[in-house]
């Protein structure tokens, strides 16, 4: 637990020890929630960070990433061809 001061223009600073911890950096995006009397921040993942570090939800190899793709491209012939 830390005590932190509100500046100017209602700024906080969060201390270096939780911004290296959940590695929040300038930039980085948080999610406020409030709840009751309570201010929560999360960290919000950006697309290659929740890729290298974020939780696994699925196992997909390229061949499986090549086969969607060849469908979705033949989809797409399709619908051209069925459009003229």
């Amino acid at each position: 637990m830390s005590v932190i001061r509100v500046g100017r223009g209602r700024t906080i600073v969060i201390p270096r020890s939780v911004a290296e911890r959940f590695d929040i950096d300038e930039g980085s995006m948080l999610l406020l929630e409030v709840n009751n009397d309570k201010i929560m921040l999360k960290p919000l993942l950006d697309a290659v960070t929740l890729a290298l570090k974020g939780e696994r939800i699925a196992i997909i190899d390229v061949e499986d990433i090549e086969g969607f793709s060849g469908e979705m491209r033949r989809k797409y012939v399709e619908r051209k061809l069925n459009d003229k």
